[in-house]
């Protein structure tokens, strides 16, 4: 008997809030001989493929990493081929978006994004800002370290001006200036096309993340890819630092 994957993914608990390291778009098209901007096409077929099954089971955010900083150094065709693409998926997807309740929003440095991105991005938060269901971010121009910088410049301005003494600068109020600071901590962060790293994807969140790593290149990392993904996440045991004996209630070691 074929196995569900799905059913077997629904029957069980899901992780909170799932971010993505989509990697790999460029590479699925050089293999083939088409032009790397078809491996973004395709890919964002594979966004709308994975925010549909998040919503439908139950994960209450997740955050796709979409473009870094430091993509901008790419050549300039393809930024801005990626560019229009970008604007056509917010264009597209905004009916998509509304009908299932999704919240939307994006984070990074977004001054730096055109404005013909800017309008349909900052349209697409503003109406679905009401929304109750799942919470899909998309980071873009964004890079960890960055937003680590800011929110420590944002402190130190505070500091400087007399508004917040240095004495009460704890997690709490460091994560509140942060870019991010509507996320909740990473329960999964799944990372496409196998390579071993999380290149400067939410250095705060991420902290006691499980990370699942696949050699599928994005455009190929579907809902079934998805479901073994969230399997894997169920089988790990998540201790926060603490002995296993400790999460089971016996004595601690």
């Amino acid at each position: 008997m074929e196995r569900d994957l799905r059913a077997e993914v629904a029957a069980g608990e899901v992780p909170a809030h799932v971010g993505i390291i989509m990697d790999g778009n460029g590479r699925w098209a050089e293999l083939r001989g088409l032009p790397r901007l078809e491996g973004h096409r395709v890919g964002s077929e594979s966004v709308r493929a994975i925010t549909t099954a998040a919503r439908e089971l139950g994960v209450e955010a997740l955050t796709l990493y979409a473009f870094s900083s430091q993509n901008w150094s790419r050549p300039e065709e393809e930024v801005s081929g990626l560019m229009d693409l970008l604007r056509e998926y917010l264009l597209r997807e905004r009916p998509t978006v509304m009908e299932n309740g999704i919240r939307f929003q994006a984070i990074g440095d977004l001054a730096l994004l055109p404005e013909r991105v800017r309008e349909p991005m900052d349209e697409l938060t503003e109406v679905s800002r009401g929304n109750d269901g799942m919470l899909l971010t998309l980071a873009l121009s964004y890079g960890g370290r960055e937003e680590l910088a800011h929110a420590a410049r944002a402190i130190a301005f505070e500091v400087a001006a007399g508004r917040l003494d240095p004495d009460a600068v704890d997690m709490d109020v460091f994560a509140a200036h942060l870019q991010s600071a509507s996320l909740p901590d990473l329960d999964l962060c799944i990372r496409t096309s196998g390579e071993l790293r999380v290149s400067n994807f939410l250095p705060w969140q991420i902290a006691y993340a499980e990370l699942v790593v696949t050699d599928l290149l994005w455009p190929d990392f579907r809902e079934e890819a998805f479901y073994e993904a969230l399997l894997a996440f169920r089988r790990r045991e998540r201790r926060f630092g603490l002995v296993s004996a400790q999460l089971r209630g016996g004595p601690r070691s």
